[in-house]
């Protein structure tokens, strides 16, 4: 297994810690602990592409597991927050619908072409945009948690998260317009 690889199941291992320290409060650091973790896996992610690129190493399981385990860490994170208090579960229904389409798409164009679909730039642009937002709002309350005030925190975690999910959206609708062909309701 090449290290791109090996990046993305870093991601997917860190996936349970991020949960356990978002969700417990096991010390008053806990939400900081959780920050620390999602950023690290997030940068697994950029990492793990620049390398695959970079030395020639993108493999099909790299192109299928990636994705989904960029999923994995943001639908983690939107259901906490969601499960938190911290935002409208509206904007994450439509990420997590997003989400599925578009990885049941990717299904269908690989069992009938044996082509997996990589992400494109838009969905790129999405994940890096979600994922510093997710960060943005866990350090906003990690800093709510020590007990100092951040004015505006429910209002800016709004925007972002709205942000996030009308990006999700129109890059599914993208992803879903170039790989249509690809869906045959007569089948």
């Amino acid at each position: 297994m090449n290290l791109p690889n090996k990046l993305t199941l870093l991601r997917v291992v860190m996936i349970p810690f991020f949960v356990l320290f978002l969700l417990c409060k096991i010390t008053d650091y806990s939400l900081f602990i959780a920050l620390v973790i999602f950023a690290l896996a997030s940068l697994t992610d950029l990492l793990d592409g620049m390398i695959a690129r970079k030395y020639n190493l993108i493999t099909n399981f790299g192109k299928f597991l990636d994705p989904l385990a960029d999923k994995a860490l943001v639908m983690a994170a939107l259901v906490g927050f969601c499960g938190l208090g911290w935002c409208s579960s509206v904007p994450v229904m439509i990420i997590i619908f997003r989400e599925f389409t578009v990885s049941a798409l990717r299904l269908v164009v690989k069992s009938d072409s044996g082509v997996v679909v990589p992400a494109g730039w838009l969905g790129k642009i999405k994940t890096a945009f979600t994922m510093v937002s997710l960060v943005a709002i866990l350090l906003l309350r990690g800093i709510e948690a020590l007990g100092a005030a951040v004015p505006y925190i429910y209002g800016i975690s709004a925007v972002l998260i709205w942000i996030s999910a009308a990006l999700t959206a129109v890059s599914g609708a993208v992803y879903l317009k170039a790989y249509w062909s690809a869906i045959d309701p007569r089948e």
